[in-house]
């Protein structure tokens, strides 16, 4: 593989790769062997969206993760450090920003599920275009069970995908989706061995750029419209309720137990 193009971004936490028409980006954060979202992770993915629409020399994209994890979620180390208005209001804002911006990457987005995809690294995958995922892995959103909204778009893109009930099912809970349910029930495209995602993912990606290039960005930009309407209803109530509930006694409890190593004890404040 070549190098990414010289003009893209400097990244710590993402590998940028060029094969061919397709260019390659990894999720791969440098202390994290899960791919976890801290501040540096967070910062990485809203530059990398926004030059990504800019981006004029490949024809698909292939996003992946390293190592175990496509991303698993937020980390809980970071949480604590989210302790004001004015940092949750700039999160918010990135937030928003990275999502705006992922659904307007002209170039078709495949994700390829190498392992969990959790909380934000679920609704980045789910908004990507084509969906393959490792027989091992699982996708959820487990918001609920730190004791915050989910935000991020998944109460957007869930409902979308899979109908409101079964959405709600497992936004309410924080369950896991295994991969095999996850094809059954429509969350992702195609369910693959691990040993071959990225062979096929990737020959998935390169079948996309081989389209129309016209063609093809034009009708992802046309179903696209679909997805930000939903977004356009959820996202912002949804991540403004994620914020009342970051400064919630339940989520300070929530990260209480998960230290202490015992359930948590929620009382609604």
């Amino acid at each position: 593989m070549s190098e990414a193009r010289e003009d893209a971004p400097a990244f710590r936490a993402l590998r940028l790769e060029r094969a061919g028409d397709v260019l390659r980006v990894v999720i791969d954060h440098p202390t994290n062997d899960l791919n976890a979202v801290d501040d540096l992770l967070h910062g990485e993915l809203t530059r990398l969206f926004a030059w990504l629409k800019r981006e004029d020399r490949a024809r698909a994209i292939l996003l992946t993760g390293a190592g175990r994890a496509f991303s698993a979620g937020g980390d809980f180390a970071w949480f604590p450090t989210l302790d004001s208005l004015e940092k949750l209001e700039h999160l918010r804002r990135d937030a928003k920003q990275m999502i705006w911006d992922l659904l307007d990457v002209p170039l078709p987005i495949v994700a390829a599920l190498n392992g969990p995809a959790i909380g934000l690294g679920a609704s980045l995958a789910l908004l990507c275009d084509v969906i393959f995922m490792a027989e091992s892995a699982v996708v959820a959103d487990p918001h609920v069970l730190v004791g915050i909204v989910a935000g991020d778009g998944g109460a957007a893109i869930w409902p979308l995908a899979v109908g409101p009930a079964r959405a709600k099912q497992y936004l309410l809970t924080g369950d896991p989706v295994p991969a095999a349910e996850a094809e059954r029930i429509g969350l992702v495209n195609r369910v693959v061995p691990d040993d071959r995602l990225d062979e096929e993912a990737m020959a998935f990606a390169r079948r996309l750029a081989a389209g129309a290039p016209l063609a093809v960005q034009y009708t992802k930009q046309a179903v696209n419209k679909v997805v930000k309407d939903a977004l356009n209803t959820a996202f912002d109530t949804s991540t403004a309720l994620e914020i009342v509930t970051f400064q919630s006694e339940d989520h300070a409890e929530a990260l209480a137990a998960r230290r202490e190593k015992r359930p948590p004890r929620f009382t609604g404040r």
